[in-house]
């Protein structure tokens, strides 16, 4: 099962955050295939969806980038900024207690679903 855009879309910027503080360094393609890996293709980010949410990230100060020259292409990393190291803390910690609200929602420890 691949989870909708709009599951997806509320959550899009804690992942790229955490992603980034685990990794260091990564660049929009590599993201994208690392969500793919790591959920098992269950989350699969569109580059329409991905690199507007980076320039976000990016405008909020939560992001630094580097760009270096492989041949004659042009590869732009993404850096969490200490602002963004500090954020991505938090955006864990409040999704993690929005899951909590949503399973308490929904009734979902209780129902076998």
């Amino acid at each position: 099962m691949i989870y909708s855009s709009e599951l997806i879309k509320g959550t899009l910027k804690t992942i790229v955050l955490k992603l980034l503080a685990d990794n260091k360094k990564m660049y929009g393609y590599e993201i994208t295939q690392r969500v793919k890996e790591l959920t098992m293709d269950k989350i699969q980010i569109t580059e329409g969806a991905l690199y507007p949410t980076l320039h976000a990230l990016e405008a909020e100060g939560m992001l630094t980038t580097e760009t270096e020259y492989i041949g004659k292409r042009v590869r732009k990393y993404y850096s969490l900024s200490p602002a963004g190291k500090s954020r991505t803390k938090e955006k864990i910690s409040e999704f993690a207690d929005f899951v909590d609200t949503m399973i308490f929602l929904l009734d979902l420890k209780t129902k076998n679903i």
